[in-house]
Order: C-alpha cells, then sequence, then structure tokens
C-alpha cells in the first residue's frame, strides 16, 4: 500500500519492532506501521508513532504543561543545560549516531543533540500524546513515538550510540538493551539546590529526596560505569510570568493548586538552576539481547 512517511520517521524505521509479538520490524501500512503478523500502529497526523498498547500510561506532561514548557524553554533558561547535554552525548558518539531521547518530552535536548552531529538521526519517546506533537517537529532528523519507559522498549538491540534520560524516569535494563557495547548514557538529574527559590516561595512543590543519588547508582551500577559528570549550576533570571511558565512544567504542576500559586505572592526572578549530568558506558558483562527480541527479518 503506498504511503509517505514523516521523513524523520521513514529515517529511523529500521531501529522499531513490533511492541505487540516483539520480534517483528515495522513497515509501513497506509498511514500506519504494521508487522507481518498483522499489528498495526496508527501514525498521527502531527507526524509521531503510536506505538503504546494496552493500557495507557497517564504521567505524561498534560497540554497546560506543555505550553509552560515551550514557552519557558524558548526563552533560552535551559539552554546551558542542553549544550552540556549536547557536548556528552557527542564526546562518544559516531559520525553518523543514533540517539535515542527516552521521556523525550517536546524534543527540546535531542534537538540539542542532533545539532552538534549533523550526520546523526534521533527517535524520542514519551507517553505525552501533547508533547510528543511537539517532539515530532522539533528537528528534521528527529523522528517521536508514544511509549512508556517502564515497558521494554520496542526498539531494536544494541541499536543506540546514545541513550538520553533528562529528567526524566529510567529503565537500566532497557537502556543497556538498546545501546551499542561503545554506547552512551547521559542521565540529567537535579541537586538538592536546583529550583530553591521557587521551593521556599511555594511549599507544595515536589521535594528531591535526599537519598536521590544513591538510589540512582544502585540501579545503573550493575549495567553501566561512570564515564564522566559534570554539575552545572547558574542563576537563571526569569521575567514576568517565565518563573510561572518553570513551575508549571514540573512535576509540581500536579501538586500545586491555583491557591498554591496565589499564596506565593512574587515570585522570584533569580533562581538556582542545579543539576548534574553524567555519560555512562555499558558494562559488557550484561550484552546479550533479552528474550523475544531476535527482530526476523523477511
Amino acid at each position: 500500500m503506498p504511503v509517505s512517511l514523516p521523513p524523520a520517521l521513514e529515517l529511523s524505521l529500521d531501529l522499531l519492532c513490533c511492541p505487540t509479538c516483539r520480534t517483528y520490524r515495522l513497515y509501513p501500512y497506509g498511514n500506519a506501521l504494521r508487522c507481518p503478523a498483522g499489528h498495526t500502529f496508527d501514525i498521527a497526523r502531527h507526524g509521531y508513532a503510536g506505538l503504546l498498547t494496552g493500557a495507557r500510561a497517564t504521567s505524561g506532561d498534560d497540554a497546560v504543561m506543555v505550553r509552560a514548557r515551550e514557552r519557558f524553554l524558548s526563552t533560552g533558561g535551559y539552554a546551558p543545560l542542553r549544550d552540556v547535554v549536547a557536548r556528552l552525548a557527542a564526546a562518544a558518539a559516531p559520525e553518523r549516531a543514533t540517539v535515542l531521547d527516552v521521556g523525550c518530552g517536546t524534543g527540546y535536548y535531542l534537538a540539542g543533540v542532533l545539532d552538534q552531529l549533523p550526520g546523526s538521526r534521533g527517535l524520542g519517546l514519551d507517553t505525552s500524546v501533547r508533547a510528543l506533537r511537539s517532539a515530532a517537529r522539533a528537528h528534521a532528523r528527529a523522528a517521536a513515538a508514544a511509549w512508556d519507559v517502564f515497558r521494554p522498549f520496542p526498539l531494536a538491540t544494541a541499536a543506540a550510540d546514545v541513550v538520553l534520560d533528562v529528567f526524566a524516569p529510567r529503565n537500566p535494563a532497557e537502556f543497556h538493551r538498546v545501546l551499542r557495547p561503545t554506547g552512551r548514557l547521559v542521565v540529567v538529574r537535579p541537586t538538592g539546590r536546583h529550583l530553591a527559590e521557587l521551593r521556599e516561595r511555594v511549599p507544595a512543590m515536589v521535594t528531591i529526596d535526599p537519598a536521590k543519588e544513591q538510589r540512582l547508582h544502585r540501579a545503573l551500577d550493575p549495567f553501566f560505569a561512570v564515564a564522566a559528570t559534570e554539575e552545572v549550576e547558574y542563576l537563571a533570571t526569569p521575567a514576568g510570568e517565565e518563573a510561572l511558565d518553570l513551575l508549571a512544567m514540573t512535576p509540581s504542576a500536579r501538586h500545586v493548586s491555583r491557591a498554591d500559586m496565589s499564596g506565593a505572592g512574587l515570585l522570584p526572578d533569580r533562581i538556582t538552576v542545579s543539576v548534574l549530568a553524567t555519560a555512562y558506558r555499558p558494562r559488557t558483562e550484561h550484552q546479550g539481547a533479552g528474550p523475544g527480541h531476535d527482530l526476523r527479518l523477511g
């Protein structure tokens, strides 16, 4: 059946496998993707592939959060973070790299990496339909697909040179499976000082677990070794409604009511941005495809 795929999705089609039977690759079929066993997945008119099966995840950003994120990121308030992510990703990437962004949101960080790697392609995964609409057009070489990070990825084994996880949930076993042995995982997470001035004004915001670093390393250590870590800390100077957008784009938006924000008074115009960005290399003793990911071709 003749079909014209979104160019970025066509560029990354060979990475995808059927999320239902987990053995076959997908091919274009009308306005959808299909595997040889007949499982079919729609391509949204916004350009992303809808691969989620069964019960839909509900943790993705809603429309209000996504609009706030787009407005704030457009100001350059997180540009230093994007620069660090791109630098760590590019440090060990080949000239024509495949970059996977898990929990990609609007595709902001994936686009920054692809700008640093002109011969590369990218694929963003997220549960938020509203965010995926933006991610599918974030970069000419970035495709997007709906998927839940906590489930086995609908991707070929050893398909990616770089996996990004920026302020997103983690699935260490799947990160390891889809990365090539020479690949890199780049993880960005907040320190306890991140957005401290906002937290002082809005006590209902989600707190940062002081044991977060220990839990992160315990989870990743069986699969990955640290290659490099950079601490990024600076004062952002949001103007007008930008501080409100910064608050509204975080997970705290699900816990902070309009009354909380109204009671906070004037939001600060100087806000600490403080994160750790670490590049990890895969441990070779965990190499090998998991069951059901042989990807028969034919």
